[in-house]
């Protein structure tokens, strides 16, 4: 054993050389096996080029997993794209204190550690899986040659000439209404393009009283030299007129016949208040707020359709104005006519996040076929608030295809 001792010594000084180099020889191993993996991940096709082999929906399918170092912008998740249906903003939440908050959403990655996705919040009005729950877009006639609607936006002046205090068509003189109205509807040529612009002076036709009057119905039939002077003042820049009726008392199936002489233009259309429709309850007008059964409103659009036909017109534009529950009553039996276009206008006023909900509870809630929307330049903003722009009124859903000042 004497003898061998030395070259045994000798071997155990080569092994223990030796065994470094090995480990080394691992680690090169373990390293090229994990970089071939990780280009395995970062080559696989990504959820927004091609749908991952799975049979999950499309929706719930879980995201392919990437190494942190190289991971890309996760794509939007379906209904929360960076542009989003019906032009929602991803990061609309930013305008309005009362939205609600977002939370992030979270996907699982290759490990099972979760990792955060962004999740688009609403402001009220503006969600498209509301408006698609509620039957939204909503089928209609197919539009008739002629139709303004929904090819066109139109952009409303509203008001009396006679009077001051209700609205921008009698608070200005007639040239500097004229002149701002055309600004405005730039603003929202420009806010839409894919929309032109269709200018238009929605007059008060019949004025709701505080008083009785002769009639004894609480109503104001404005003489038809005034009528003619607004109309004259639309075809002037060639915009169209609507004749706005308030009842007070009246019955709307007596006092729309009145107006035959002037809705038998192909460019004058209909707007009816039921704010001011008391009939039912026997208030005075501005002590309580009036209401519209569906059957009123057929009889008003049934109206209309005889007279496109008698005239042969192309298709009334027909305004019902609303901003309460019962405003309007029985909406679901609302018809529809390929000869009359029907718009529920939100004439609700007040800070930006009550006209959301009022616009969401009142007519996004209940579609009947084509939406507006009203801007008060006074109360609107008498408590601070800034008036709702273009853009920010066109992230409603649906998008309002009837604005109205006032």
């Amino acid at each position: 054993m004497k003898h061998l001792y030395p070259n045994h010594r000798a071997l155990m000084l080569v092994a223990l050389l030796a065994l470094p180099l090995a480990l080394m020889g691992c680690k090169d191993k373990k390293a090229a096996a994990t970089t071939a993996g990780a280009a395995t991940v970062q080559g696989h096709p990504s959820s927004a080029q091609t749908a991952p082999a799975t049979s999950l929906p499309a929706a719930t399918a879980p995201a392919t997993a990437t190494p942190a170092a190289a991971t890309p912008a996760t794509p939007a998740a379906p209904g929360t794209e960076a542009a989003a249906p019906n032009g929602t903003a991803p990061n609309a939440a930013k305008f309005d204190a009362h939205s609600s908050a977002g939370k992030k959403g979270k996907g699982k990655g290759a490990k099972g550690k979760e990792a955060a996705a962004p999740k688009v919040t609403y402001r009220a009005g503006e969600d498209p899986d509301f408006a698609a729950k509620k039957g939204w877009p909503v089928k209609y006639p197919a539009p008739l040659p002629g139709s303004i609607l929904p090819q066109k936006r139109i952009v409303a002046y509203y008001g009396n000439p006679r009077s001051k205090k209700m609205g921008a068509l009698g608070e200005y003189q007639k040239d500097d209404m004229l002149q701002r109205l055309k600004r405005e509807a730039a603003k929202w040529q420009a806010a839409d393009p894919s929309h032109p612009v269709q200018p238009a002076l929605h007059l008060i036709a019949v004025v709701a009283q505080g008083e009785p009057g002769k009639a004894g119905l609480y109503r104001m039939i404005m003489p038809d030299n005034v009528i003619n002077e607004v109309y004259g003042w639309a075809k002037s820049i060639n915009a169209v007129m609507f004749i706005d009726i308030q009842t007070g008392h009246d019955n709307i199936r007596n006092v729309l016949p009145r107006f035959e002489w002037i809705l038998k233009n192909p460019d004058v259309h209909l707007g009816i208040d039921p704010e001011f429709n008391l009939i039912k309850s026997g208030k005075k007008p501005g002590t309580k707020i009036g209401t519209y059964d569906a059957a009123d409103i057929n009889y008003a659009s049934n109206y209309l359709k005889e007279l496109v036909k008698k005239y042969n017109l192309p298709p009334k534009v027909f305004i019902v104005h609303r901003f309460t529950r019962n405003g309007v009553t029985n909406s679901k039996n609302i018809q529809l006519r390929p000869e009359v276009q029907i718009v529920m206008n939100m004439d609700g006023w007040g800070a930006p996040w009550l006209k959301r909900d009022s616009y969401k509870d009142y007519v996004v809630a209940e579609p009947v076929e084509f939406t507006g929307f009203k801007l008060f330049y006074h109360n609107d903003t008498k408590k601070g608030d800034a008036l709702l722009t273009p853009k920010e009124v066109l992230m409603l859903n649906p998008k309002p295809l009837y604005i109205q000042y006032q």
